[in-house]
């Protein structure tokens, strides 16, 4: 009788845990869903003032449109932080779910280890006792067999229960791991939402120093407008002038031929404003009228993805020297596949010089708000991508330039070494 009950007691003790585990990830289930459903929410709103804001980029450049522009960026950013947050939410919650799941199977194994120990230590007693003491305590023969034939069956079956938790264990462990990578995902989420929080603050101060230079007439803005033009061509005949000076070899094989898909697109929604090559010289005032990347429609505050994985070579905000421009906030992707990018005009970037980062990646935000810091020589709000083979571009100080020589651009020798972008991009 004593034997029945040792059996039964420890077979509840065994299987106690796997219900209260199912408890907990229920509750966490129903938050995630509740997460999820609030984001839907929220990304539909996003997307309402995406449209809005991409209306009032398509309306002419003038004082109004500017002022709007970049209150609208202001509604668009402050939805962008609710949809980052709300994907932090939803991470967190979902490793805790299987952190659970992991401490839950944790400790059904050491239960059942336990009650094998104990039904163990049982049987070693038994099979202790002499042949003849059991047949004398035993009331009859078939109460003897039965209680050491249940015993040892237990036994077994605890085994097989042991076995089949570590291997749940295992697999629960793996999905931990996937889920280790999520958390750097989220890590990676709370560096954005430091981003966006950044480009919240620049995007006020560029309204009110815009309002502040212009004192809210037309014909400032466009004084405004026109003087960047200007020192726009003097920055880019100074970058050339710096350039022609490079003794870089180039050899074809080091990087790809141009083929559509070797990169992925820089923006999630693509909208060509300006293409490599020749170009209008009243828009690209370099020498020759050339423009040497790829121009993309992105308000303030769009997230810049990496177009490869590889590393952060460089980055510097030329605006930090007071009548400097030129690029503005920039920083220089070296990707695996011979192939490197220069982003400018940025609002923000979450990455450091060194930092690996995985294609599809955000690195950066647009910019490009006349005045905005960061937004260099750049008269509206835009993405400028330039394309490189590596071994042909540089960081160096920009020396040659007049108002530019403490800080640092990417430097890249003659046409050889600048690639079209929209060459190695997806089809369009």
């Amino acid at each position: 009788m004593k034997l029945k009950f040792l059996v039964s007691a420890l077979f509840l003790l065994a299987f106690l845990p796997t219900v209260v585990g199912a408890v907990t990830s229920d509750a966490l289930s129903a938050q995630i869903e509740n997460v999820r459903r609030e984001r839907e929410a929220l990304v539909e709103e996003q997307r309402k003032l995406q449209a809005e804001l991409d209306k009032v980029s398509r309306e002419g450049q003038n004082l109004g449109t500017a002022v709007k522009s970049l209150d609208a960026t202001k509604k668009k950013l402050s939805s962008d932080i609710k949809v980052t947050q709300s994907k932090i939410k939803s991470t967190d919650l979902n490793i805790q779910m299987l952190q659970n799941n992991v401490n839950t199977a944790e400790y059904q194994i050491t239960t059942h280890q336990k009650a094998i120990g104990s039904v163990i230590q049982a049987l070693s007693e038994y099979d202790g006792r002499s042949l003849v003491l059991e047949l004398v305590a035993a009331a009859n023969f078939s109460d003897l067999w039965r209680d050491r034939s249940q015993l040892k069956g237990f036994s077994e079956d605890l085994d097989r229960e042991v076995t089949e938790l570590l291997e749940t264990k295992s697999t629960l462990t793996r999905e931990k791991e996937k889920k280790e990578k999520v958390r750097d995902e989220a890590l990676s989420l709370q560096s954005q939402l430091s981003g966006q929080k950044a480009v919240v603050e620049e995007s006020q101060k560029a309204k009110a120093k815009l309002l502040a230079q212009t004192k809210s007439e037309e014909a400032a803005y466009q004084k405004l407008l026109a003087d960047n033009m200007a020192r726009q061509r003097q920055s880019e005949q100074d970058l050339s002038d710096l350039e022609e000076q490079l003794r870089i070899t180039i050899d074809p094989s080091l990087f790809p031929s141009p083929k559509h898909g070797v990169l992925s697109w820089p923006v999630d929604y693509v909208y060509i404003t300006g293409k490599f090559g020749r170009s209008d010289c009243r828009i690209y005032p370099r020498p020759d009228c050339f423009h040497n990347g790829t121009d993309f429609r992105a308000s303030v505050g769009t997230p810049v993805r990496a177009m490869a994985s590889g590393v952060v070579a460089g980055s510097d905000n030329t605006d930090r020297q007071k009548g400097c421009g030129s690029y503005g906030n920039w920083i220089l992707l070296k990707y695996d596949n011979g192939l490197s990018s220069v982003y400018s005009h940025l609002s923000a970037s979450v990455v450091k010089d060194g930092q690996r980062v995985e294609k599809g990646q955000v690195v950066a935000y647009s910019g490009g708000a006349l005045g905005a810091y960061g937004s260099g020589l750049s008269t509206g709000q835009h993405l400028h991508v330039g394309l490189f083979a590596s071994q042909g571009v540089q960081v160096s100080l920009f020396t040659t330039s007049r108002g530019c020589k403490q800080v640092y651009v990417p430097l890249a020798k003659g046409r050889d070494s600048y690639l079209d972008p929209l060459a190695y991009l997806p089809s369009l």
